[in-house]
């Protein structure tokens, strides 16, 4: 069965892009909030999880202060990815994390539970 794309919202108190900008595409950052370990090797991240749980996910595409999407590897499906996206909201202030991803058909409430635990943890850890 096809995955169906999932966006979500989230907006963050963050007083710099360049906060969030390296909280989203950078092995560092990531590893404060998305994975317990994050390597980088040309456009290929390896996330690790605990002591036995790692997936490779490529970079591919992005733009800086913007953008980063990943596909992983593991994925059969070649137009899945996940996405990390920050807008600005001029007329608040804000900033928007914008996360795309993809899921299996009636498993989109528990990739949203998922993501929400993540972001929250990504609030916490970084003052957002």
């Amino acid at each position: 069965m096809k995955k169906e794309k999932v966006h979500i919202e989230y907006p963050l108190s963050a007083t710099s892009k360049s906060i969030i900008w390296g909280a989203i595409s950078t092995p560092s950052g990531l590893e404060n909030w998305f994975a317990d370990r994050v390597n980088a090797s040309d456009r290929v991240f390896t996330f690790i999880w605990g002591k036995t749980e790692s997936r490779h996910a490529e970079v591919i595409n992005y733009r800086t202060h913007s953008f980063i999407r990943f596909h992983w590897l593991d994925d059969e499906e070649q137009k899945t990815y996940f996405e990390l996206k920050m807008d600005y909201n001029e007329l608040t202030g804000d900033y928007v994390l914008e996360i795309t991803d993809f899921s299996e058909p009636g498993e989109e409430d528990d990739l949203i539970d998922l993501w929400n635990s993540q972001i929250e943890t990504l609030r916490r850890t970084n003052g957002m």
